[in-house]
């Protein structure tokens, strides 16, 4: 970890901690973030996280540069990581089915695997949400196994179905809302990612651990899930 405070408005400065993508960032990040909502109170306008970085916005009314910047740098003073670094744990059911994952064989193909292969690498490890965006609700989860690593499609599909689990690069997410899109989507979940009446809205929130878990078409469509297949679309870029 290499702390660097950047300021990037009159009210706002950017804490950059790391400069790769990691997983293990986020534990930093979350507790980097505790420490900087404690030390500022009330004089905290917003806090926004990012994969290797901290944005915060501080009332100019109540702190000047000055002080901001130091009581940024009391925050990160003796900064540690709890044992328990916090964040849920989901257990997302997923059809795995190119008539709802258009591009399962395309990644199976890019890789060398067959469907089974591309489903079972998907589906063994635990994911940690490193952010929220694009999307009310859409979680930005990594890092899938280097074999199923695959560029956004060349040409991004208008609508894509909610629950739609896809991999873009080395992450992967489920779309909690019907809308444009250009990842590789491998399936489909019945999980409701997006609610507005539920406290915050997301299912998922940074700092979260997802493991994926492959289930048959009875079981999704006993779920609630929407089997409504979806064309292949443009090819990934190369």
């Amino acid at each position: 970890m290499n702390p660097r405070i950047e300021v990037v408005a009159m009210d706002a400065l950017m804490l950059r901690l790391f400069d790769r993508i990691e997983e293990d960032n986020l534990p930093w990040l979350l507790a980097a973030r505790q420490r900087i909502v404690e030390a500022f109170g009330a004089a905290l306008l917003d806090l926004v996280p990012s994969y290797t970085t901290l944005m915060l916005h501080y009332d100019v009314t109540r702190l000047d540069l000055a002080e901001a910047r130091r009581r940024l740098a009391a925050a990160l003073d003796g900064l540690r990581v709890p044992e328990d670094d916090g964040g849920a744990r989901h257990t997302l059911p997923v059809w795995y089915d190119p008539r709802v994952g258009p591009e399962l064989t395309r990644l199976a193909e890019r890789g060398g695997l067959e469907p089974a292969d591309v489903i079972r690498l998907h589906s063994e490890r635990d994911y940690r949400v490193f952010a929220l965006g694009f999307a009310p609700g859409f979680a930005f989860m990594g890092l899938v196994d280097p074999r199923l690593a695959a560029p956004r499609l060349d040409t991004p599909r208008q609508r894509v179905a909610a629950g739609s689990v896809g991999i873009a690069e080395r992450q992967t997410a489920a779309y909690p809302l019907v809308s444009p899109g250009g990842w590789n989507l491998i399936g489909r979940t019945p999980a409701r990612l997006f609610d507005r009446q539920r406290d915050g809205y997301s299912l998922l929130r940074p700092g979260d651990r997802v493991r994926f878990e492959a289930i048959d078409h009875a079981t999704f469509l006993r779920l609630g899930g929407d089997d409504t297949p979806l064309a292949p679309t443009g090819r990934a870029a190369a």
